[in-house]
């Protein structure tokens, strides 16, 4: 299975990439993780994009797609790989397919996770993490039964600076700013398969499997 996943922060992306993950044999590949593990093993592409990281400025798409391009290669994408975060541009699009060309993958779908602006706003101004272990809560769907502190390890819970409603609100607009194109790239291409939290009894994954055998049929 190859996929990209989309969808506006708190749709349920990470939550839906544990499920397949639980059944099928393949890499969950996050743009945030790339960088991170770049920077932490000095590689030289992550000294470079330190340096934006550092200043605050965002980190180049070339730099971004170098790293996508090594990370693709590695063992544990050829049985297969979820994308999270990548592509989020029409040129980042783009360059993703040329990528897959020259290491003669496909991908089986673009899953857009659909959810509507106030939903995700509830959900995470809501969300709740601990400061030693980083387990997630949540006060209205998820609260720890040990009021603020971790039910895991006892640390204090806290909420994120960017799970504040005006920071979201601001994450959403972005978001939709930078998607809306890449949806309608993606639509015109017939990969895109629509995915909702409201299908039915299935899971994300059940629904997703469903919809890609229909689409292979």
């Amino acid at each position: 299975m190859r996929i990209i996943l989309l969808g506006a922060p708190g749709a349920g992306k990470g939550t839906l990439a544990e499920q397949i993950k639980a059944k099928h044999p393949v890499a969950h590949i996050s743009t945030g993780d790339i960088l991170r593990a770049n920077v932490r093993n000095g590689t030289p592409l992550g000294t470079q994009a330190k340096g934006y990281m550092d200043s605050g400025r965002l980190v180049p798409d070339d730099l971004i797609i170098a790293m996508m391009k090594e990370r693709l290669g590695e063992k544990d994408c050829s049985e297969g790989f979820i994308l999270d975060g990548f592509p989020r541009t029409i040129p980042q699009a783009e360059a993703l397919e040329r990528i897959l060309s020259e290491l003669k993958l496909s991908v089986d779908g673009v899953v857009l996770l659909e959810i509507d602006d106030e939903t995700v706003v509830k959900r995470l101004s809501n969300r709740r993490v601990c400061r030693s272990c980083g387990a997630i809560y949540n006060v209205l769907y998820k609260p720890s039964k040990k009021g603020n502190r971790c039910e895991i390890c006892g640390g204090e819970l806290y909420q994120r600076d960017d799970d504040t409603e005006s920071v979201i609100r601001g994450r959403l607009k972005v978001y939709h700013d930078q998607t809306a194109p890449l949806i309608a790239f993606y639509d015109k291409k017939g990969m895109l398969l629509r995915l909702s939290q409201t299908d039915g009894a299935e899971s994300l994954s059940e629904a997703l499997d469903r919809m890609l055998r229909e689409r292979k049929a």
